[in-house]
């Protein structure tokens, strides 16, 4: 089967990616109302901001030794169990959830998939040919693009069942698919030759000494103020996410009154416009364009929030241009800023940098829910207009990169 739809993919990056959208599909479907539901349930504001920052409390914590636990398990032992664990156990606690404390449980279980993470990209990466790669990559982001055209599969449920019985039912099948996806993958990849390198060496050298490794990375990050640029910009950008994500659908339905079961019409809409994107504009935009696209991306990201802070209107053509300018800025900023990144770094010292960039992006994310929730009780505004102000200092600090790293403009 996976031969058939990924001709071009060979070994585990064919079978890692065949059953990806059994875990994005659900996943888009339960991630529009995930806020909305913890509300219906009694939670409040400030309830769902301290979920929030749990959550990533737990992944900073998971991150720092999710590499040695791949290591030492082996990437598909390390993806299942912990896949397994993160995203099974949790979706069966969201869809039972009865208040506060069933979310902080599934918060703390779900803050784990920081091993998994890691241990995929392992799997998925290490046994490509370098020339497939971003063939694998591309596939990969359109999978995740497409899953949202899945979103309004949700809000029919919604709109047929209530707000928590419809999202008891998506949390159901999302448990269902989710280790599907898991079982699936675990039976058509194996284990990496340098997975199984790792594992042996891995034996000889404890957790203790693993984490030193890092305290060497942060000193070379302090000496490359170039670096520290391009990471501010990735960090304010995982901020912001992590912030509208929590943020935006409650506004719209709490603070705007738009109906709560035409919510997912909104992730649909952006996941075609995407698709429009990567398909039409993308193509166009020249290598050594990169810079000003990001910086056109993150304005227009800019703009659709302050326009629905500025203008809070329920009127869905309104809203609707917000989504696609969004759409549009994402698709043609994230991956230049992606490629960036890892550019930035040398190969060298790729695995120890990046792995503590994700430390970080999450230290400093991890409060993005409390200031959320803070923020939204005092005015429902005051998250969007947080969101748009870290994309004006994105675009400030990478007009500053620029300069340093001595780039042309173009």
């Amino acid at each position: 089967m996976t031969h058939r739809f990924f001709p071009r993919l060979q070994g585990n990056s064919r079978g890692c990616l065949a059953f990806e959208p059994f875990f994005l599909i659900p996943f888009s479907m339960f991630s529009t109302y995930a806020t909305l539901y913890m509300y219906e349930l009694g939670l409040t504001e400030l309830n769902i901001g301290w979920i929030t920052t749990i959550g990533l409390i737990v992944q900073v914590l998971s991150s720092l030794i999710s590499g040695y636990l791949t290591d030492r398990m082996g990437r598909k032992r390390a993806i299942l169990y912990f896949d397994l664990l993160s995203w099974s156990l949790a979706t069966l606690l969201w869809a039972f959830s009865q208040n506060l404390w069933f979310f902080a449980i599934a918060a703390v279980i779900n803050g784990f998939q920081r091993v998994p993470h890691i241990a995929f990209y392992c799997l998925i990466v290490e046994d490509t040919r370098p020339a497939d790669r971003t063939y694998v990559f591309t596939l990969l982001q359109i999978i995740g693009v497409v899953g949202g055209l899945f979103a309004p599969l949700g809000g029919l449920l919604v709109h047929q069942f209530g707000l928590v019985p419809g999202m008891r039912i998506m949390y159901v099948l999302a448990f269902l698919f989710m280790t599907f996806q898991f079982v699936g993958r675990q039976l058509t990849t194996r284990e990496t030759a340098a997975g199984i390198r790792k594992r042996q060496e891995t034996r000889e050298l404890g957790l203790k000494e693993s984490l030193a490794e890092y305290g060497g990375a942060f000193r070379d990050l302090a000496a490359e103020r170039s670096l520290l640029l391009i990471f501010a910009v990735y960090i304010l950008f995982n901020f912001q996410a992590t912030l509208k994500s929590t943020y935006l659908y409650l506004y719209l339905a709490d603070y705007i009154h738009l109906d709560s079961s035409l919510l997912s019409l909104f992730p649909a809409v952006s996941s075609v416009i995407m698709l429009i994107t990567l398909w039409l504009l993308m193509p166009r935009i020249p290598d050594q364009s990169a810079n000003r696209a990001m910086l056109a991306g993150f304005g227009l990201s800019a703009l659709s929030n302050a326009m629905l802070v500025i203008y809070p209107s329920a009127s869905y053509f309104w809203i609707g241009l917000s989504t696609i300018l969004a759409a549009v800025g994402l698709m043609i900023s994230s991956p230049y800023l992606e490629a960036a990144v890892q550019n930035a770094i040398e190969d060298d010292k790729r695995a120890k940098v990046f792995s503590m960039l994700s430390v970080l992006i999450l230290l400093f994310t991890a409060p993005a829910g409390i200031i959320g929730g803070w923020a939204y009780k005092l005015d429902p505004r005051i998250p969007l207009v947080l969101v748009t102000i870290a994309f004006g200092a994105s675009c400030l600090l990478l007009h500053m990169y620029r300069k340093r790293t001595a780039q042309p403009a173009v």
